[in-house]
């Protein structure tokens, strides 16, 4: 892209903007991802050059040919109306003439628990704590990355998830199993942590505006991640030698090559722990509502899905080929 279609200003002006309404930095990059595809779209015109038309073919055009998903369509959207109304303060409401992308409402891909199991054993070391605590607690990946050390509660055998999806916060379960190995984890993360001070490290960043609210916090115990990266980086705005956490790539490798080495013939995924999680919950007999405030669903019909899963095939129903007389 020419310096001419990427205005460093605007996306200067947008980052800004972003940061301020205390999004994530994975929204920031997704936000000024889409902007600048949008602006070549425009054939690199300053976007105050164009109008519905542009926006509504920009949108359009993700559908087809490209026929993304209707989350990355919803996305691209936000992005740019989040320019137009928050950076430009143009009180865009140009969606009329969008063809949407169809949303299709899919059953999701369950593990049994002997499968959990297969493939839990196919990993080791942190990865297999990590696949334990996903399925364990029916956590979204990213939610497992972000936990901080203060958010385990090894006594009352509880996590509680901050900034979870849709900025909510919850408190699920922390299976008894998976607490030895947790403690004997916390002890390494914090030998690492006592290591990085010594070196004048030892710093994360904390949520929001709290690093200018709580001085001393960012090198705290309590603040620190329960699966920090492997490496340090320097802050380019505070100078300061922080440690981020493991990256989402490291596990979904790792449990990726699990499925395949225990034989799973079903997709394994980090996520597919959190729909066996639900799904399992259920088979035991606990109540739609219960699952829905651990998962941290808004709508208990999202949560439903997993009383479809659950019935799929239909467990109770006796096949009447079975009544054929032609078993072997």
């Amino acid at each position: 892209m020419t310096r001419d279609t990427k205005p460093p200003k605007l996306l200067s002006l947008l980052r800004d903007a972003v940061r301020t309404r205390g999004y994530s930095r994975r929204t920031e990059k997704a936000y000024v991802g889409w902007v600048i595809r949008y602006v070549r779209f425009c054939g690199g015109r300053h976007p105050r050059e164009c109008g519905p038309a542009e926006v509504q073919a920009f949108a359009t055009s993700l559908v087809s040919p490209r026929d993304v998903s209707p989350a990355t369509q919803h996305q691209a959207v936000s992005a740019v109306l989040f320019l137009y109304r928050n950076v430009l303060s143009d009180p865009m409401g140009w969606t009329d003439g969008i063809v949407w992308a169809k949303r299709t409402r899919r059953l999701p891909t369950v593990l049994s628990q002997a499968e959990v199991a297969r493939v839990i054993r196919a990993l080791d070391g942190q990865e297999q704590l990590m696949a334990r605590l996903l399925y364990g607690a029916g956590l979204r990946l990213l939610e497992l990355l972000r936990l901080r050390v203060k958010d385990v509660d090894l006594d009352n055998g509880s996590i509680l998830i901050r900034y979870g999806k849709g900025e909510k916060d919850r408190i699920t379960v922390l299976a008894s199993s998976i607490r030895p190995e947790l403690e004997r984890h916390l002890a390494q993360v914090r030998q690492l942590h006592a290591r990085d001070v010594a070196r004048g490290g030892g710093y994360v960043e904390l949520p929001h505006a709290l690093g200018r609210k709580l001085v001393g916090a960012p090198r705290d115990w309590p603040w620190q991640w329960v699966f920090p990266a492997r490496r340090q980086y320097v802050d380019r705005a505070t100078g300061q030698l922080r440690r981020h956490h493991l990256h989402e790539s490291v596990l979904q490798r790792a449990v990726t090559a699990a499925g395949r080495l225990a034989g799973v013939n079903k997709r394994v995924t980090c996520h597919g722990f959190r729909h066996s999680f639900a799904t399992h919950l259920l088979a035991d007999g606990y109540d739609i509502r219960t699952i829905q405030e651990l998962l941290g669903h808004s709508d208990v019909s999202t949560t439903m899905i997993y009383t479809h899963v659950l019935n799929k095939g239909g467990h109770d129903v006796r096949s009447p080929a079975d009544g054929l007389g032609l078993e072997e």
